[in-house]
Parts: structure tokens; C-alpha cells; sequence
């Protein structure tokens, strides 16, 4: 099995990625540390962590999203709710709080969850976005906590992997055919095109 390491990018989209970058680096500290692009086209990714990026693309036709109340339940086609970024403590969220506050972006007062305190926003673009310390002593990736009083039947099976649900590959994929195809921006870090 594959060893994750966090997520890589989370890939958002933007109409104005000045207003973007400054919210993300300037007002939450996020380093910018890689942008692609040509005119009509942009591509910039924020370090979250030393494992991940936020990621914004920026297409000119693009607009904010009408604002949405994290976890309210919608009907429809629909794909993503909100994004939780981590922090270490209690004290970061307050911070966080304090600089959403100043800057003028609406946030909730802070929640207990039980094993997480959280506060909500949004980003300029309307992203309901999520910040999230964990409670001390309570580490649900150590110890898996199914506190659902009518869970589903797959949750009913526990944590962990099952290795009977998917087939298993018969062999890896041989190596004459591993292709690697030149993408936007291999041409500017590595002279690909």
C-alpha cells in the first residue's frame, strides 16, 4: 500500500488572484511558493505545511461562490462543503481569529467538537474555509473514536483497510510502459515542453 504524506494541493479556483494571495499569504501567512502562467492563465501554490499546498487557479470568468454555512445540507448535484486547516493550538486559532476579524472577514466563535475546536470563514472568493486545533489527549488518528449512534454498515467494520473490498493488482505496471507527459510547467522548472 501507498504512504500518504498529507495532501498534496488542494487545487481552488479565483477570479482575482491578487485578492487571493493577499489573503492567504498576507493575512494568514501562507507562503507563496510557486506560480505558473501565462496570459489568461494562472496556476499559484501556497505552503500550508511542510507536506501541503493550497493551490488557486485563475481563470478570468471566474466568481465568488455564493456564501454557504459549513456543514448545512444542501440537495443537488454538489462536490465540497469546506476545507479544515490545522493548527497546533488554541492560541493559533484565537490569532487567526483576531487577524479574519481586522481584516474585516466574518468568523464564527469557537467551537467544541469534542475531539477538535474549530473556527469557520470564508476567503474572498467564498470558499467556506475552517481552522481546527485538536482537543489534548484526544487523538482520534491514534485512537478511532465511531461515536454515530446508527452507523453505516462499512463504518461498522472499523478503521482500518479491508483488503477483501477492491482486487488487488495482479503486478505493478512494467516499466517500458511508465510514461511521464510534460504538464504546465515542467517547461519552466525543468525545460520540458
Amino acid at each position: 500500500m501507498p504512504k500518504f504524506t498529507g495532501i498534496n494541493h488542494l487545487a481552488m479556483a479565483t477570479g482575482n488572484m491578487d485578492e487571493t494571495i493577499r489573503f492567504w499569504r498576507d493575512l494568514l501567512g501562507m507562503r507563496l511558493v510557486a506560480g505558473l502562467g501565462k496570459p489568461g492563465y494562472r496556476h499559484y501554490f501556497f505552503q500550508i505545511s511542510d507536506t501541503d499546498l493550497l493551490a488557486f487557479f485563475e481563470w478570468p470568468d471566474v466568481e465568488p461562490v455564493a456564501k454557504k454555512t459549513h456543514g448545512l445540507p444542501v440537495k443537488g448535484p454538489f462536490v465540497f462543503d469546506h476545507v479544515s486547516f490545522g493548527v497546533q493550538t488554541q492560541e493559533d486559532l484565537w490569532d487567526i481569529a483576531a487577524r479574519l476579524d481586522a481584516a474585516g472577514f466574518a468568523v464564527s466563535d469557537m467551537i467544541d467538537h469534542g475531539f477538535i475546536y474549530s473556527i469557520y470563514s470564508h476567503d474572498p472568493n467564498g470558499i467556506p474555509i475552517e481552522f481546527s486545533c485538536m482537543v489534548e489527549a484526544i487523538d482520534i488518528r491514534k485512537h478511532p473514536q465511531m461515536k454515530d449512534i446508527a452507523p453505516s454498515q462499512a463504518a461498522k467494520q472499523g478503521p482500518d483497510r479491508r483488503p477483501d473490498v477492491w482486487p488487488e493488482p495482479e503486478s505493478p505496471i512494467p516499466e517500458s510502459e511508465r510514461k511521464i507527459f510534460p504538464g504546465a510547467g515542467s517547461e519552466l522548472f525543468h525545460g520540458k515542453k
